[in-house]
């Protein structure tokens, strides 16, 4: 089977799958099967949604395609196995459990994303930093609690590193400072919360600000 889709340089690329693989677009990029699977062949597409969308640190990190041959992760091929099993069935409960099956195929993927970041030619970002043992831990505790009172030496020491070269590794492998990290992090997290109706007063004490005012200008700078 063939997939085609619009590289960078809005040129046709064609990818061709010559074995049962796993593709992820995880960004929204039109692209089109060729010579479609036989009739003994499992095919099926799903669609992930991330909370900030393509703005997601994430997202923003992953390669535009992933194609990832079932044979390269043994536990792969039995996970989906499973999740077609459960859509092939009408039963009560049916799309919750084949939700958790697929996310158990989606982690199953990031591991392996994230043990071959040179062979998928990795941008620096965050997911780059997930890799490694030091950075996250910190990245792991900025995510889940974007409102601490986080600064340079707080994030080295939750890094287990002095903070220079905190710093320095921090920017090698993510682009960025941790400081403009921690202030886009809590950016993407502001806007979905606002999105969802919260007070700009209780959105600023959940982020960690000083102030609704001081919220609204870093708001404001960023938006």
């Amino acid at each position: 089977m063939d997939v085609s889709h619009s590289g960078p340089d809005g040129r046709l690329k064609i990818r061709h799958i010559r074995e049962p693989s796993l593709l992820f677009y995880p960004r929204p990029m039109e692209h089109v099967f060729h010579n479609a699977p036989s009739e003994d062949s499992d095919f099926a597409c799903a669609t992930v949604e991330f909370e900030a969308g393509e703005n997601h640190p994430l997202v923003r990190s992953l390669p535009a395609v992933t194609v990832l041959p079932l044979g390269d992760v043994p536990s792969l091929g039995p996970a989906l196995d499973l999740l077609f099993a459960e859509l092939d069935e009408v039963r009560c409960g049916r799309r919750l459990l084949a939700d958790r099956m697929f996310e158990v195929v989606l982690i199953q993927l990031y591991r392996w994303i994230l043990d071959h970041p040179a062979e998928l030619s990795m941008p620096n970002g965050v997911l780059v930093g997930l890799g490694d043992e030091n950075l996250a831990p910190v990245l792991a505790a900025i995510h889940q609690a974007p409102g601490e009172p986080w600064n340079l030496s707080t994030m080295a020491r939750e890094a287990h590193m002095a903070r220079s070269t905190f710093a320095a590794k921090f920017k090698e492998l993510l682009g960025q400072t941790p400081a403009d990290y921690l202030a886009e992090w809590r950016f993407t997290v502001a806007k979905e919360q606002l999105k969802l109706g919260t007070p700009v007063a209780i959105a600023a004490a959940n982020l960690g600000y000083s102030s609704p005012s001081a919220f609204s200008r870093a708001f404001t700078q960023r938006a």
